[in-house]
């Protein structure tokens, strides 16, 4: 049962992923493209830990607290460069 549970959730994780792919191509602003790019890598951490949950590994939860740090780093910069027009004053 919790195997089912697992691949339901990697594909509807992926299958999200894949839109927010499409939004940040085709998105029509810059927000849009932040915000898309912003929620592919939430996307890609929870597919790490689903899939670390699937292997019954911990080296994947600690990728995935990786991931999040670089990303929430990246967000920051880029919420920056847009309110600013420059990073670092």
């Amino acid at each position: 049962m919790l195997e089912t549970a697992i691949s339901i959730a990697l594909a509807l994780i992926t299958l999200a992923w894949v839109l927010n792919l499409y939004r940040l191509i085709i998105g029509p602003s810059l927000p849009d493209r932040v915000l898309a790019l912003d929620t592919m890598y939430i996307n890609s951490i929870a597919l790490i830990v689903v899939y670390g949950i699937q292997v019954d590994s911990k080296l994947y939860f600690e990728a995935a607290m990786l991931i999040a740090l670089i990303g929430f780093v990246s967000t920051i910069a880029v919420a920056k460069y847009v309110t600013r027009g420059d990073i670092i004053e």
